[in-house]
């Protein structure tokens, strides 16, 4: 690893301040950690409040006609709250799959195609999802090729004791809390950049790929296989080992080992296993199954 690697990793590890922001990438998750974490970086905040309704044009945006000082007409394009670097998708799943689909194109290839023109999305461009667990009636579960394009999966449980205690002070008090920017997009950009520039072993790759291959039905075990009707796909070990390197980076080591891959295993895997009726009907969840294939 050469001298100028070895500094970055070093100011990587001083700022603290970016771990909920490198981890927390394209998640399930509350509506007030995202804005506060466009503040903090100091970019774009969208918030998208997904109905039955909802258009793939009220996403991305739409051309109107216009009429130039020379009374000549023109298609404007108007664009949509997608063009931002921080984008809430607010209970994804109460949308049609027609409009989810209008995210797969930005979340995958950071760009938006209107009428055959390319638009390009500033980086760095997150986005991140909720989606309500209890309320099932008139919803539309998120298709396995867009929950492919979430990285991580976190479940945000309720709050303990003292935790709540504490939300419950915080906010029935008269103060106002200020959130000062403490990085910008372009420090995201280089942190970004800087986790691919880690090295990782190959055993600790194979690790990763071995372990998304077993959940598949034609590499598992008897007792996984009874457990699965669909397993993770390539994405699964690509974000295995990007998620590794980062998470190395926060413990101060130059370079991750197995241990950071089963650390962040949960969250990568959790929604990309599609559990059997056998394991539902058992109640054995993702969670269960990934630490099955952990221990095996």
């Amino acid at each position: 690893m050469n001298k100028t690697l070895l500094r970055s990793v070093r100011e990587y590890k001083k700022q603290s301040i970016l771990a909920p922001l490198l981890v927390i990438l394209e998640v399930l998750m509350e509506v007030l950690i995202p804005l506060e974490m466009a503040k903090i970086i100091d970019v774009d905040f969208s918030r998208i409040q997904f109905t039955p309704d909802l258009m793939p044009s009220d996403i991305l945006g739409t051309e109107i006609l216009e009429i130039d000082e020379n009374n000549k007409k023109y298609f404007k394009f108007i664009k949509g709250p997608i063009f931002s670097n921080i984008v809430l998708a607010d209970e994804i799943n109460r949308t049609p799959p027609k409009t989810q689909a209008a995210l797969l194109e930005a979340m995958q290839e950071r760009s938006v195609t209107i009428a055959g023109a390319s638009h390009k999305l500033d980086a760095p461009f997150f986005v991140l999802a909720t989606q309500n667990p209890i309320e099932q009636e008139g919803t539309y579960p998120l298709p396995e090729a867009q929950l492919d394009r979430f990285m991580f999966n976190l479940t945000v449980d309720y709050p303990t004791e003292a935790e709540e205690i504490q939300i419950v002070k915080n906010t029935t008090m008269d103060s106002n809390v200020q959130v000062n920017p403490v990085l910008t997009g372009a420090d995201i950009v280089e942190y970004q950049n800087l986790v691919r520039k880690v090295p990782v072993a190959d055993n600790v790759i194979q690790y990763a790929v071995k372990l998304v291959q077993r959940t598949r039905i034609q590499n598992a075990t008897p007792e996984i296989k009874a457990l699965i009707n669909w397993g993770a796909g390539p994405r699964a070990s690509q974000s295995l080992i990007i998620g590794a390197k980062a998470h190395a980076l926060f413990r101060g080591k130059y370079s991750p080992d197995i241990e950071d891959v089963i650390a962040i295993a949960a969250p990568i895997l959790r929604h990309r296993i599609v559990p059997s009726f056998n394991a539902d009907a058992e109640g054995i969840t993702s969670d269960m199954i990934i630490q099955k294939l952990i221990k095996s």
